[in-house]
C-alpha cells in the first residue's frame, strides 16, 4: 500500500495538471512569443517604450469555429494553416475574373485588393476570445436578435446600417480588432499621455495617463471616456462612458459579434505589455451586464511593422456605399410598387 501512494499521488497531479491546462484561457501562451533574453527599452520617464507602428492582420477567427475545442494549435497545425492560406491566395490570384452576374467579387477577387494577413495568430490561438474557454463571447439573445433585425432592414434607413460603413467609428474594443485592411496603428508615448493612430477610419485615441475622475458619467461619447495607469511594466487603459449607438465589431472578420449592439453599461479594460522586440501582447475584457451574460475577453499579439506606410483614410469623402445602397432599396421598392 505505501509504496502505491506515490504512484496515485503522482497520477492525481498529472491529471489535475491536464484538467487546469485544458480549461485556462490562452494567457499561457504568450511564452511562444515571450523573448527572455530581450531587454524591454524605456521611456526616459522609466516606462516600457510602446512606440512605433503595430499591426494584427490575421486569419485567426475572433470567435472559435464551430466543432473547433481547443483552444491552440499545434506548431505543424499552424504551418500547416498558413501554407494553405498561401496555396488559395495564389490560387485565387491566378483565376481569371469573373462578371458579377457569374458569381464574381467586383471588389476583392484578388488578395492585393486585401490586406487580411496570411498568417494564424503567433500564439497559436484558435480564437481571439480566450475567457470563455469556449472561445465565444456569452451574447444575450436579445442582442443577436436587435441584430438580425438591422441585418434585415438595413435598406430602410441609414440608422440600421453599419457604424463603420457610415465612417463614424469602430468604438473600443472594436477598433483594435483587425479587418481586411488598414489593419495598423501607431502608438505615442508621453510622460503623462498615450495616443493611439487607428488607420482604419483614422480614430485617434488620445488617453491621459491619471488616477483622477472619469468625464461626467452624463458624457457619453463612441469611443468611451478613457483613463491608463501602469502596473508595473503593463499598461492598464480603463475605458466607460459608452452611449448606446455603437457596435462592439463591425467588420465581417468579427463574425457572429459583428453587429451585436453596445450600451451605456459598457466597460472596457485593457492591457498592453510588450514582451519582445517584435510583440506587445493585447488584452482586453468586456463587460456589459445589459449585452452579455458574463464578461468575456480578447488576446492578441500586435506585431511590429517599422516599415509600414499609413496613408490618409477618408472615408466620407470616397464613401458611395450608403447613398448607393439607400437608392438601390428605393429602386427595388418602385418596381414592387409599380408591379402591383
Amino acid at each position: 500500500m505505501p509504496n502505491r501512494v506515490p504512484g496515485l499521488l503522482a497520477a492525481v497531479i498529472v491529471l489535475t495538471a491536464a484538467l487546469a491546462w485544458s480549461v485556462l484561457p490562452a494567457f499561457a501562451q504568450v511564452d511562444r512569443v515571450r523573448d527572455p533574453n530581450w531587454t524591454t527599452p524605456r521611456t526616459p520617464d522609466g516606462h516600457p517604450d510602446l512606440q512605433g507602428i503595430w499591426g494584427n492582420k490575421t486569419i485567426t477567427p475572433i470567435e472559435r469555429r464551430d466543432g473547433e475545442a481547443r483552444g491552440y494549435l499545434t506548431d505543424e497545425e499552424m504551418a500547416t494553416l498558413n501554407q494553405q492560406r498561401a496555396q488559395n491566395e495564389a490560387a485565387r490570384d491566378a483565376a481569371p475574373a469573373q462578371r458579377y452576374e457569374s458569381g464574381g467579387n467586383v471588389g476583392g477577387y484578388g488578395s492585393y485588393w486585401l490586406d487580411s494577413g496570411d498568417t494564424v495568430l503567433s500564439t497559436g490561438q484558435t480564437s481571439f476570445v480566450v475567457d470563455p474557454p469556449t472561445g465565444r463571447a456569452p451574447v444575450q439573445q436579445w442582442a443577436l436578435d436587435a441584430k438580425a433585425w438591422r441585418r434585415a432592414n438595413e435598406g430602410d434607413h441609414y440608422e440600421n446600417m453599419s457604424v463603420w460603413d457610415r465612417c463614424i467609428s469602430r468604438g473600443v474594443p472594436g477598433s483594435m480588432l483587425p479587418a481586411g485592411y488598414n489593419n495598423a496603428y501607431r502608438i505615442l508615448q508621453t510622460a503623462d499621455h498615450i495616443a493611439i493612430f487607428h488607420e482604419m477610419i483614422h480614430d485617434a485615441r488620445i488617453i491621459p495617463l491619471t488616477t483622477g475622475p472619469f468625464m461626467d458619467e452624463r458624457i457619453d461619447q463612441w469611443m468611451g471616456n478613457a483613463r491608463a495607469h501602469w502596473e508595473g511594466d503593463v499598461l492598464i487603459v480603463e475605458t466607460k462612458g459608452f452611449h448606446n449607438r455603437g457596435w462592439i465589431a463591425s467588420s465581417m472578420a468579427g463574425g457572429r459579434l459583428k453587429g451585436i449592439p453596445t450600451s451605456t453599461a459598457l466597460h472596457v479594460v485593457e492591457k498592453y505589455e510588450r514582451v519582445s522586440a517584435q510583440t506587445i501582447m493585447w488584452t482586453v475584457t468586456v463587460e456589459d451586464p445589459n449585452v452579455y451574460t458574463a464578461p468575456w475577453t480578447i488576446q492578441m499579439p500586435l506585431t511590429a511593422e517599422p516599415e509600414y506606410q499609413i496613408f490618409e483614410y477618408a472615408c466620407h469623402e470616397g464613401n458611395y456605399a450608403v447613398p448607393n445602397a439607400l437608392s438601390g432599396e428605393r429602386f427595388l421598392e418602385k418596381e414592387v410598387t409599380e408591379g402591383q
